[in-house]
């Protein structure tokens, strides 16, 4: 395989965000290379979608090259990015469930140096959890919401807090769920305005336009 093609090595001065590995498509040995170069380049590098198994089946060396973490099926190659004195970002999360997308999402910040806070568990079936910590929610400029069954705490969350929010739907639930798309369609829907949203699972995509976001304000996000 030509090593030019293996990853974007330009993207980061592009855009102010590396190509990150999108590891659910390729096989163990293409990981395995694409790490080789970047190390053998002294790069760092961030892996999404490496499940246990597959990161398992890596050669040794990739394997004790990488920072991974099997809750989010992130992995980080290189030494960790020194944290940043922001605010940084907030990640809700309705539920146990939703977990591994927040976890995702605040490994990805923490990637790129900036700190995130969790707030665990503030679904609107305990609605008076939610209500108790969210002057503490509204402190932060962005809030990422994870959600899934009815996607009902991205409107509720974004009627009490004037922060920029960003819906992550989840493929948690069942029945009419929908495998996510009810909360999708919930967040896409909902009557609480400027509520943006990315894609199901999308942990990762949340926590990019985050970074965008406060770079282009020069809020230290990249």
């Amino acid at each position: 395989m030509p090593t030019d093609h293996l990853y974007d090595r330009g993207r980061g001065q592009r855009i102010g965000l590396d190509e990150a590995v999108f590891c659910l498509s390729k096989t163990p040995q293409q990981i395995a290379d694409i790490l080789a170069h970047a190390r053998a380049e002294g790069r760092r590098m961030l892996l999404t979608r490496l499940d246990p198994e597959k990161a398992a089946s890596l050669t040794t060396d990739a394997s004790m090259a990488l920072d991974y973490d099997p809750e989010s099926h992130t992995g980080i190659l290189g030494a960790a990015a020194p944290m940043r004195r922001h605010k940084g970002v907030a990640i809700v999360t309705a539920g146990t469930s939703d977990s591994a997308v927040a976890r995702e999402a605040a490994r990805t910040l923490a990637y790129y140096g900036l700190p995130s806070e969790p707030f665990a568990d503030l679904g609107v079936a305990g609605l008076w959890r939610l209500l108790e910590r969210r002057e503490a929610i509204a402190a932060y400029p962005i809030v990422i919401a994870v959600a899934g069954m009815e996607g009902a705490l991205f409107s509720v969350l974004a009627g009490l807090i004037g922060s920029v929010l960003i819906a992550v739907p989840t493929s948690h639930g069942y029945g009419v769920s929908a495998a996510g798309r009810t909360a999708l369609q919930a967040a896409l829907g909902g009557c609480a305005p400027g509520v943006l949203t990315v894609n199901i699972d999308n942990g990762y995509g949340a926590a990019c336009a985050s970074l965008r976001m406060l770079r282009a304000f020069g809020a230290g996000g990249g």
